[in-house]
């Protein structure tokens, strides 16, 4: 194995990133060329990059570890801990120990610290990293970063509304019912292609905004150009959504919704304050989850935090890890 650190992403390529990433066992859209290309330029733009490339003694591309500096002696996955929500070593599925290993040999004697987020319980960097790690004198901490509520989604609505306690089955039953006594004129509508993407996510952006004051904060006018280059990126290839619940009076809820290897992701969310009787977060995400057993697909994931509302749907939640190299 040959590991060559480069400082940018162009000495890569998109194609060759994201076949790598076709090739892995998460092929997440947090790994793709776009999502960690607008992130670095969106967040670190005067950083250093570090992009460690392991090739075999063919010439073929096996990994990506792609790093940046965050301070002296730190460098931390690219992708961040706030929008990210699954990254990892982007590695051929089975090749990632002998990748890591190449990798960590790699270090020499350099006194830097390596800070990865939101690594996958059954990731290798996980389950075979501290050991591989100790055969190179070095030390390696993974801790729970948070968790991932996770459907696992049956052929049929009906199937899925069996699956469910009778208290969750009736709460979205009567939550629907609502709505359509108060509001039947609401209806739920969707955006894929790029150009209407766009301009759905403005009406997104104010839903989000009015949710509560630390979702405004957090969408400032950085995160904003990062959402709107990355998702008009990923809904050219099919992998990007804006959801509304719209009434009348306009939109009174939000998602945005991510899709890979046949899971739909929910991504984002926004809602109208003001009608938060109505439950319309929890109404609309009963189209969504709808919609995706409609279409076929295995798993809806309600990605990172474990806020109560998600739980209504019966998904399992599933650890991501924290993990420093020392």
């Amino acid at each position: 194995m040959k590991v060559q650190a480069h400082d940018s992403f162009d000495a890569v390529g998109a194609s060759a990133w994201d076949g790598l990433v076709g090739a892995t066992r998460l092929r997440s859209p947090f790994l793709s060329w776009t999502w960690q290309h607008e992130w670095a330029r969106a967040f670190a733009p005067d950083r250093r990059v570090e992009i460690r490339v392991v090739q075999d003694d063919g010439g073929h591309l096996v990994a990506l570890l792609p790093l940046y500096e965050d301070s002296p002696g730190v460098m931390r996955m690219i992708g961040g801990a706030d929008v990210s929500d699954y990254l990892d070593l982007i590695a051929v599925e089975g090749r990632e120990e002998e990748a890591w290993a190449a990798l960590l040999q790699s270090r020499g004697t350099e006194r830097v610290e390596w800070r990865l987020h939101a690594v996958p319980a059954a990731s290798a960097t996980v389950a075979a990293l501290p050991r591989l790690a100790e055969a190179s004198g070095l030390a390696v901490s993974a801790t729970v970063e948070e968790r991932c509520p996770v459907l696992a989604l049956p052929r049929s609505w009906e199937t899925y509304l069996a699956s469910l306690s009778g208290k969750h089955r009736h709460e979205l039953q009567r939550k629907m019912r609502r709505l359509e006594r108060e509001a039947p004129e609401a209806r739920v509508s969707s955006a894929g292609d790029p150009a209407e993407v766009g301009a759905r996510l403005s009406q997104f952006l104010v839903l989000h905004r009015r949710s509560r004051v630390g979702k405004a904060r957090f969408m400032d006018e950085r995160m904003e150009g990062f959402f709107r280059r990355v998702l008009a990126a990923l809904a050219a290839r099919d992998g990007a959504r804006v959801w509304l619940l719209e009434t009348a009076a306009g939109p009174i809820a939000s998602f945005i919704t991510l899709e890979w290897d046949g899971t739909v992701g929910l991504y984002n969310s926004g809602f109208d304050p003001q009608r938060a009787a109505l439950s319309p977060g929890v109404v609309l995400l009963t189209h969504l989850v709808r919609d995706a057993i409609e279409r076929s697909k295995r798993t809806f994931d309600f990605l990172r935090g474990e806020e109560r509302y998600k739980f209504e749907f019966g998904p399992v939640p599933e650890p991501v890890y924290a993990v420093t190299i020392a």
